[in-house]
């Protein structure tokens, strides 16, 4: 399984940008997909999640700015982020696990990972 993650960059404060996690080989629909980041000298943490039902979830930080959604079309899931502010840099990552996962906000129950992509917002 591989999760290839894009659409990071360098945005000023106010804006958007949408990033995509897509699978590789295998109907993503099945799966739960998680999104996490980690901002320099933290520890990573959870942002969103789309269940294997398609049920969503968000982080009380990013919760009415950032909308996460499946593209079954790309066999992919975007994760929506507007109004970024300076504190939503990190390198984001995006998760996933096939079915349901126990603890949707909990990175250890996903088994596997992109590679990360870098989120700059300026203020």
């Amino acid at each position: 399984v591989q999760l290839q993650a894009s659409g990071g960059g360098l945005v000023q404060a106010g804006g958007s940008l949408r990033l995509s996690c897509a699978l590789s080989g295998r109907p993503f629909s099945r799966y739960t997909v998680g999104w996490f980041r980690q901002a320099p000298g933290k520890e990573r943490e959870f942002v969103s999640s789309i269940s294997y039902g398609s049920s969503t979830y968000y982080a009380d930080s990013v919760k009415g700015r950032f909308t996460v959604s499946r593209d079954n079309a790309k066999n992919a899931v975007n994760l929506q982020m507007n109004s970024l502010k300076p504190e939503d840099t990190a390198v984001y990552y995006c998760a996933a696990d096939p079915g349901y996962v126990r603890n949707y906000r909990s990175e250890r129950f996903y088994d596997y990972w992109g590679q990360g992509t870098q989120v700059t917002v300026s203020s």
